[in-house]
């Protein structure tokens, strides 16, 4: 069987690829890849189907795939850029695209003198963006004078490189292709160009005394442009210790940054142009608005990634986090239905990748509010903690369901940690609303109402932030205050009662229930 497309001729009994009166010779294993294409192109063949039938299931790196996909395009006059013929579908794989007619090729077409295409011999290509962000971490550089600092500095890279790894929606460059670049003057746009990815982290480290300054700068290498900088500052008393604090906090603020440019790209895509993790970025900006209205749009947005790629884990566990939202605030207009949507949603999240964070994270919160299962959300959130340490959002979800179980100080250890990770976090608020809950029901009610103010002026509309405020004041004999809080709590919520509060938050400890409830009751809500 032959198949012919443009002015190619593919012949799979003769492993020969021709065009017009020329033949091109390819590698058997790019030959082998085009074959698999184009004979299934009726559908997306996935890269893992690609390495069972190109590589027999043996384990091969992202960059021999890259370059055997940039090889087949180069042999059929294709490129990463175009994709006329072979296109990369995100999140998916690839397909071919062209159209194809089986059987002998018409009058014309003859074999003649070959151009030789080979993955292993062609002249270095650079490699496409992947389909998610990609990032490489340059070595740092030693500023110290004391080249036996060396061993330090490239610790604090390989620790920050394995952490980044973790990180499921990243791609992330290797080390040793990275510290290819080490002690050299680099150019990050053509840093970015050679190894395939859109931004770069480098930085360098001074040394006086027992002291250290290590600073770092996160890079846009499609334009050179600084996205993130900062410094960091300790002794060499204790260097793994210093080596973790750093790690922690570069990992934290980065990929908040990441995040944020990631959105900020998305959201200058023209609406036709836009797969399944844009739609997921522009849902994720609505969802740390916390308005009706943006939430709103981002469970539309979830649900439309979803609709692009149904095993896209985080947008189902997003969707789902979107119904507890909406059932926390009191916006759910038939609640039994978006419960049970919710609790759809989360679980299959979980079925599709129990090993993605994110995923864990949101869905295991949501199904604590949603299914009433706090232990299980617990769990979920734990995995999700061990699987990214590095991840805010687990750690304040996490202190949030600790609230709940009735542990308020280990809840406030969980929501500080993710405080110290991503300190200008676009969702703080709920942070500092966990933080508010975590001193209510330890009875710190000073306490509680500062942070829960704190919160209410990034969101008034955050009926739990308003709850805490006037139960906290009520409880503290700040009278005044806590009614002109319940006006506003009343305003937000008319249906909210004494007797249904079980039903508004989880809350497991009979005493917890009853200081909120007290608080309440005396700020003036209604039994």
């Amino acid at each position: 069987m032959l198949y012919t497309f443009e002015d190619y001729v593919l012949d799979p009994e003769r492993r020969e690829l021709t065009r017009g009166p020329g033949a091109i010779a390819v590698g058997p294993q790019v030959f082998d890849l085009l074959l698999y294409l184009v004979q299934k192109r009726e559908h997306v063949v996935s890269k893992d189907e690609l390495l069972d039938v190109v590589w027999n299931g043996r384990i091969v790196s992202e960059s021999t795939l890259t370059s055997h996909i940039n090889a087949a395009r180069k042999a059929i006059g294709d490129s990463g850029r175009d994709q006329r013929l072979i296109r990369t579908i995100a999140r998916k794989g690839f397909r071919f695209v062209g159209d194809v007619t089986e059987g002998r090729p018409p009058t014309g077409f003859s074999s003649g003198s070959t151009v030789t295409v080979d993955a292993r011999e062609s002249p270095p290509q650079a490699p496409e963006l992947p389909d998610k962000p990609s990032v490489a971490v340059l070595a740092f550089q030693n500023l110290s004078g004391d080249s036996e600092q060396d061993y330090f500095i490239d610790g604090v890279v390989e620790d920050i490189i394995s952490a980044l790894s973790r990180i499921r929606w990243l791609f992330v460059i290797a080390r040793n292709s990275s510290f290819t670049y080490k002690g050299q003057a680099v150019d990050v746009k053509q840093v970015g160009r050679e190894l395939g990815v859109r931004y770069v982290l480098e930085g360098s480290m001074r040394k006086a005394a027992n002291r250290v300054r290590i600073t770092g700068q996160l890079l846009d290498a499609t334009t050179g442009g600084h996205l993130w900088a900062d410094r960091f500052e300790g002794t060499l008393g204790d260097i793994f210790d210093l080596q973790d604090q750093v790690t922690e906090k570069v990992v934290g603020a980065i990929t908040t940054h990441l995040e944020r440019a990631e959105i900020e790209r998305a959201k200058r895509k023209p609406t036709e142009s836009l797969d399944a993790y844009d739609y997921y970025l522009r849902g994720m900006a609505n969802l740390h608005r916390g308005t009706r209205e943006s939430i709103d749009e981002a469970l539309a947005q979830f649900n439309h990634a979803l609709q692009l790629d149904t095993n896209f884990a985080s947008a189902a566990a997003m969707a789902a986090w979107c119904h507890f939202w909406r059932k926390v605030n009191g916006w759910m207009t038939d609640r039994s239905r978006e419960v049970a949507e919710g609790v759809r949603l989360a679980r299959r999240a979980v079925a599709l990748d129990r090993d993605d964070a994110v995923a864990l994270t949101r869905s295991g919160h949501a199904l604590s509010h949603l299914a009433g299962d706090l232990d299980g959300g617990i769990a979920l959130l734990d995995r999700a903690v061990m699987l990214n340490p590095n991840l805010a959002a687990a750690w304040f979800l996490g202190g949030f369901l600790r609230v709940w179980r009735g542990e308020p100080d280990g809840a406030i250890e969980y929501v500080a940690r993710a405080m110290r990770l991503s300190p200008l976090d676009p969702e703080m608020y709920r942070m500092q609303a966990g933080m508010a809950a975590a001193h209510l029901f330890a009875r710190r009610f000073d306490i509680a109402s500062s942070w829960a103010e704190k919160a209410f002026r990034d969101l008034p509309s955050f009926l739990m932030v308003v709850g805490v405020i006037a139960a906290s004041h009520a409880l503290a004999g700040r009278t005044d205050e806590a009614q002109r809080a319940m006006q506003h709590l009343r305003q937000l919520d008319s249906t909210l009662r004494i007797s249904n509060l079980k039903e508004w938050l989880p809350i497991h400890r009979p005493q917890d229930l009853a200081t909120l409830a007290d608080g309440l009751r005396r700020a003036g809500l209604p039994e």
